[in-house]
């Protein structure tokens, strides 16, 4: 695994260790296409009832490792097929 400085930085800003983002990937609750070409968006609920909120990862796999892009924490529930907020989207554009 790669893990890129905005991976590092985010995941150093919202609180997430490198075993929680591993397990995300290991165990997804959802995986769809990333917002950025050929990446992938996977997705773990955390949280509690009164208090959801999902963690997210933008992956690339290459031919010999996959590539951490990103990491962040949303609050709430989305929906299968529901875009990510513009703030976050511009973000991640900015970044990469």
């Amino acid at each position: 695994m790669y893990w890129t400085s905005h991976s590092r930085y985010k995941m150093r800003f919202y609180g997430l260790s490198e075993s929680r983002v591993k397990r995300v990937i290991s165990f997804p609750k959802r995986i769809q296409e990333g917002i950025v070409p050929d990446t992938i968006a996977m997705m773990q609920s955390a949280g509690t009832e009164k208090h959801p909120y999902e963690i997210w990862l933008m992956i690339q796999e290459e031919k010999t490792r996959r590539k951490i892009i990103s990491a962040w924490r949303y609050p709430g529930r989305t929906k299968p097929g529901q875009p990510l907020p513009e703030e976050i989207m511009k973000e991640i554009r900015n970044s990469i």
